[in-house]
């Protein structure tokens, strides 16, 4: 893969690609811009899986004055920074105005392996099934950043009931993947069929898709979701705790 800012497959965090949004000359995707101190990189990310946001990683001094002295000063007040866990509580502590933006801690998995078997019955879903799909995100994931249509958002896989009737019932979806990290978001399975590993089946199919044409795929979920975190690890995805996301306090001018 070319590189685009010294960003390169082989030794770049995966979050980092990720939020570089790397199109496939090499390129930076829109509005997306880089920024180094010492061995700490921050990618600023704008409307990335419905935030802005920064991808910061590095040694901890080098993360903090880099964000502090640089990238808080050249983005707006909604970018949120995200990273190792260690790492955000870092700069939490010694950035003023910046503050733990709450939610749940959540883990970043990533493989470059493709899964050691991809179960049969799934398949990318054409616009038909993407508005079957649409209508089973409203009835049982509505909070999904990821949904048929979105901005963002590539192709859906989905699992139907093979038992016959025609029922759409599991999917995941390919979305903000950019050359060199795809990624996996959207993972959803009706609650009568949970138990029978929809779920995991749908997400061998896009991993394994991922993987192959990207050399890597990735997806945050939260930590506590521990059949979903079991049935990622299955598919050979290792994770990183990320705590959540810092955030600028209301009322925050920022570092000075």
């Amino acid at each position: 893969m070319a590189e685009a800012d010294g960003l390169d497959a082989g030794d770049t965090a995966g979050h980092l690609l990720w939020a570089a949004q790397l199109r496939p000359d090499g390129r930076l995707g829109p509005g997306v811009r880089v920024f180094r101190h010492g061995s700490a990189t921050a990618v600023v990310s704008p409307g990335l899986s419905g935030r802005d946001r920064i991808a910061v990683d590095g040694a901890a001094a080098d993360a903090l004055a880099l964000v502090r002295n640089e990238v808080l000063t050249e983005t707006g007040p909604g970018y949120r920074p995200f990273g190792d866990a260690e790492l955000i509580a870092t700069l939490v502590r010694g950035i003023p105005g910046l503050v733990a933006a709450g939610g749940p801690e959540f883990l970043w998995m990533e493989t470059t392996a493709p899964p050691s078997h991809v179960p049969e019955g799934v398949e990318w879903l054409d616009g038909e099934g993407e508005q079957e799909a649409a209508a089973l995100f409203d009835t049982c994931f509505p909070d999904s950043y990821a949904q048929p249509g979105r901005p963002g958002t590539h192709r859906w896989a989905g699992a139907y009931d093979p038992d016959g009737g025609g029922t759409l019932l599991a999917v995941a979806g390919d979305a903000w993947s950019g050359a060199g990290c795809g990624f996996m978001a959207g993972v959803v399975t009706r609650p009568e069929a949970r138990g029978r590993g929809l779920g995991a089946a749908v997400s061998r199919f896009v991993v394994d898709a991922l993987v192959r044409e990207h050399g890597r795929a990735a997806l945050m979920v939260d930590a506590d979701n521990t059949a979903a975190v079991a049935a990622y690890r299955r598919a050979g995805m290792s994770g990183r705790a990320f705590g959540a996301a810092a955030a600028r306090a209301r009322g925050s001018a920022g570092p000075s």
